[in-house]
């Protein structure tokens, strides 16, 4: 198991070979031209655990902040390409001063300004909501604001989003491999052993193992990394 240091790309498919007893040989397909890699096999199994643990911790780590700008009359604001969910989105007015927006649905937004260039509509910003993809580009989405922007506003995003698999890394590294890669290795041996089609016994344990990982994964980032001893104080262990 990858020590106290945290786990690289070359080690971690290290870890998943050796604890897998399995060398995911090149797989070519009926159509003898598609192949599936061993490496390519690898990386399939570590990005849905780190998907999965993603989806299941709010570590730091997957939130991200960026800044945009309003445009004068148009209610409308893309999402950054990455984007997932929304954490907090704040408009900045002239003084520099933060005016958080009140998360609403696009129905809601309708019928609070249901005339988006009428004189009552327009102003600063104070509500939003996810209304969909872009037209033109259908991948991506974005945000109706209510009421109509009056002007170029500053916004600043707090946002979710999926970082940079450690798969795909310029360093072969990232934060949840260099500090919580027990998480990582038993979330990829998981998607390995269902892979393979291993014993039951086997899949059990590891299935045993990733939940025990997650757990701590969550004391961490849902528990510890949201107080401090100032606030919450310090933790104590009932002595019987």
């Amino acid at each position: 198991m990858p020590g106290t240091d945290g786990v690289n790309y070359t080690e971690l498919k290290k870890a998943i070979r050796g604890y897998v007893e399995n060398d995911f040989p090149t797989i070519t397909f009926s159509d003898s031209v598609t192949t599936f890699t061993s490496d390519e096999q690898l990386a399939t199994f570590i990005r849905q655990a780190e998907q999965r643990i993603y989806n299941s911790v709010q570590f730091p780590s997957i939130r991200k902040n960026v800044t945009g700008a309003t445009t004068l009359n148009n209610r409308y604001l893309e999402c950054p390409a990455d984007f997932l969910a929304p954490y907090s989105m704040a408009v900045i007015d002239a003084n520099g001063r933060y005016h958080y927006l009140l998360n609403k649905d696009v129905n809601f937004i309708r019928e609070a300004y249901p005339i988006p260039l009428g004189a009552a509509h327009i102003g600063r910003p104070r509500h939003y909501a996810i209304f969909g993809p872009n037209s033109a580009l259908p991948n991506e989405l974005t945000f109706l604001l209510g009421p109509t922007p009056d002007a170029a506003y500053t916004v600043e995003l707090h946002y979710y989003y999926y970082p940079e698999s450690i798969t795909v890394a310029a360093t072969g590294t990232t934060w949840l491999g260099d500090n919580f890669d027990s998480v990582l290795l038993y979330g990829a041996l998981r998607e390995g052993y269902l892979f393979i089609k291993a014993e039951p016994d086997l899949a059990t344990k590891v299935e045993e193992s990733y939940k025990e990982a997650l757990a701590l994964a969550k004391r961490l980032g849902d528990g510890m990394e949201r107080q401090d001893a100032y606030r919450s104080g310090q933790y104590r262990q009932a002595v019987t």
